[in-house]
């Protein structure tokens, strides 16, 4: 049974525009590593047997299904503030099987009890979010996980060299400049400790067609 909580929080859609949600998945199959670097995701979050899984910014549910199918035994959660996005993601759940439960929230709070869950994932959303929004996210992670929990992010980072920023401008003039720029500079990492995380370290980077896409994980105190 999937979940379904309004919201009236201002975002950023996927690609920008509303009109161009439809193409997501089909834009970054064709330009993105994105099974490798979501398989390194998953394989680096090292999830067990009931663990509860948190997806922060599902999207189109592609890491959400790739989590259950790989992990069938983890109950894994999908959110999202985006309504079109997810009713793509529903539609792929439903034609995969997979045992994924997404829920709309309202981009504020988190809808789960603190401590709830044993690894949170994200994959190229933060760099949607204004330094504010990806502020009072973190807070949200750190808040629902379990002490020992541990968040593992996929997303733009600080550019590899002059291509990679030269590239990444593209994705500054789709996503906007105000929540990409504190990509370029690459402060996520000291931003998880300030929302109270520990052990924070860089895993990977891809060098991709649209700038570096750097792979992060942290524990909760």
């Amino acid at each position: 049974m999937k979940t379904v909580i309004n919201t009236t929080t201002t975002h950023v859609p996927a690609l920008r525009f509303n009109w161009l949600t439809g193409f997501y998945d089909r834009l970054i199959a064709a330009t993105m590593p994105e099974r490798a670097f979501k398989m390194a995701l998953v394989q680096q979050a090292g999830i067990r047997p009931g663990d509860q899984v948190l997806d922060f910014g599902t999207g189109t549910a592609t890491l959400s299904i790739l989590l259950a199918e790989q992990h069938p035994d983890a109950d894994v959660k999908g959110v999202d503030v985006d309504e079109k996005v997810l009713s793509i993601a529903r539609r792929k759940v439903e034609e995969s099987s997979a045992a994924v439960r997404l829920v709309r929230y309202d981009g504020n709070k988190l809808p789960f009890e603190s401590r709830t869950f044993d690894r949170a994932v994200s994959s190229l959303v933060f760099h949607h979010l204004t330094r504010s929004q990806r502020q009072q996210a973190l807070r949200e992670l750190n808040r629902v996980l379990v002490p020992g929990g541990e968040v593992h992010i996929a997303d733009w980072g600080k550019p590899a060299n002059g291509l990679q920023r030269l590239l990444f401008y593209l994705v500054q003039l789709l996503d906007g400049f105000e929540t990409t720029a504190d990509s370029v500079r690459g402060i996520l990492p000291e931003m998880l400790y300030e929302a109270g995380f520990d052990n924070v370290e860089e895993t990977g980077k891809y060098k991709t067609v649209f700038g570096t896409l750097r792979m992060w994980r942290c524990t909760k105190w």
